[in-house]
């Protein structure tokens, strides 16, 4: 009698105390194509295609960046590649797959394709670091 009430009581209990599982989707899904960021816009070569970028938890993405070539652009997300599981980085046809990136360098013309999957939900940075200043940044707002 006793272990099949315990069963019951774990049954009820357990899932207050574990809390709610707050990842969104399906991991083996096909990721998401998002808009590209192109950087290197406008005449003086300052413009991105897009600021910011809305995702969820546990949903999987495909961001690819362009580059014109303009300005030469470190990209990167320092808090966010924290916080996603990175799938792999295509670039030329080439298929690298690594635990964490922290900078794409992009110093001419080129693209680069990130596949991943947020797995915390906050507003992280994106920037071409020391052009931020000039318009080079943005957000990745998690849910």
């Amino acid at each position: 009698m006793f272990p099949r009430l315990a069963s019951v009581l774990l049954a009820i209990l357990l899932p207050g105390i574990a809390g709610p599982a707050l990842a969104e989707g399906y991991l083996a899904q096909k990721p998401e194509a998002l808009a590209d960021l192109v950087l290197g816009l406008g005449d003086a070569g300052y413009g991105v295609s897009q600021k910011d970028y809305a995702l969820n938890t546990g949903k999987a993405y495909r961001l690819k960046i362009k580059s014109t070539g303009q300005k030469p652009c470190p990209w990167e997300a320092p808090d966010f590649v924290n916080f996603i599981w990175l799938r792999k980085i295509e670039v030329n046809k080439v298929e690298i797959k690594a635990s964490h990136v922290y900078e794409i360098e992009m110093e001419r013309e080129g693209e680069a394709e990130v596949f991943f999957v947020p797995i915390r939900p906050g507003a992280y940075v994106w920037r071409c670091r020391g052009l931020e200043d000039k318009g080079m940044s943005g957000k990745f707002i998690v849910k």
